[in-house]
């Protein structure tokens, strides 16, 4: 149920938004009735907003002209949903700095009530998220720029390493960024294949926006190319059986991963992979037992990782 208080900040984030709504579009998205409405904006008027009414066909309620609400004006669920955000930079594995995070944190406390900056601190102290893969997160500053130039229809210059580690220089006009299994890709057309291509962002050695533009090609599907490709790119079937329940299996992969299927003994999880040292390194830290249906491969390279764990652990100085 909404307090009181967070039906008035959503009227004024509303008014500001639209130049002018009626009660009963109001009404409409405060799930309440329009009686309630008028309550409402009789507060806001005696705590001094300046709420106009106009009345007739096409009438409703309004800011006062050039009136503008403070930048910063939060609810504690609005705020809790910033703070989880930012704290999940980490998860996204994206490499932002943490003192941006830490000072972007710090000025959402500032504009929150006592009780709600205290609830917000024991998310923000309590609440741990890591990435799967460090070595594969992107720089901001290249999301970023490589956004800024999609956005602005820019081409870029690149120096690509390839997966047998040759290095090609490339001119691509960026379409979108997909991040999936802990990886981003770049989207876009190669001036070089004359053709579409995927780019993982960890595999750029230089990049360079232009300042020439391209014309989009709006028939082109970004979304759908990239689940295309990567789902074509994928050289394995793999099929594991969790020895947990859905719920839990549910808490530690996300649903763009993969199906998921309760089984007599368990849950059942198939996906594709192009990496099998990457996909064994991610289901052991998913810290669940499980058992490999398919493929054998994947038994194979689990051992190899076991093999050198035990290396590791049992190395030991001056050997």
């Amino acid at each position: 149920m909404y307090h009181p208080t967070t039906r008035l900040l959503t009227i004024l984030e509303l008014l500001q938004a639209h130049p002018l709504l009626s009660g009963a579009e109001l009404a409409r998205r405060l799930e309440v009735e329009p009686r309630s409405v008028r309550r409402y904006i009789q507060m806001l008027q005696d705590m001094g907003m300046p709420v106009e009414a106009t009345y007739g066909p096409g009438g409703g309620y309004r800011l006062r002209p050039s009136f503008k609400l403070p930048p910063l004006l939060f609810t504690e669920e609005e705020a809790t949903v910033i703070a989880l955000g930012l704290l999940g930079a980490a998860w996204l594995e994206i490499g932002m700095s943490s003192v941006a995070i830490e000072g972007a944190l710090a000025k959402v406390a500032r504009v929150l009530p006592e009780r709600a900056r205290e609830r917000l601190n024991a998310v923000t102290t309590h609440l741990m998220l890591s990435p799967h893969a460090q070595a594969a997160r992107p720089d901001a500053a290249l999301l970023i720029d490589l956004s800024d130039a999609i956005q602005q229809r820019r081409r870029v210059d690149i120096a690509y390493r390839s997966y047998h580690d040759a290095i090609t220089q490339r001119t691509v006009e960026p379409y979108g960024i997909a991040g999936w299994w802990g990886r981003w890709y770049l989207a876009g057309y190669c001036c070089l294949r004359q053709d579409y291509r995927l780019f993982r962002l960890d595999r750029l050695q230089q990049t360079q926006i232009r300042t020439d533009t391209f014309v989009r090609d709006e028939s082109f599907d970004c979304e759908a190319y990239v689940c295309g490709q990567l789902m074509r790119a994928a050289n394995w079937r793999i099929e594991v059986e969790f020895q947990a329940t859905l719920y839990t299996v549910q808490q530690k992969i996300p649903a763009a991963y993969g199906s998921l299927t309760e089984t007599p003994s368990g849950v059942l999880f198939r996906c594709d992979a192009d990496d099998l040292d990457y996909t064994a390194r991610y289901l052991m830290a998913l810290d669940l037992p499980f058992v490999i249906h398919n493929p054998p491969e994947l038994r194979e390279e689990l051992l190899r990782l076991a093999t050198q764990m035990t290396q590791i652990a049992t190395t030991q100085r001056g050997d």
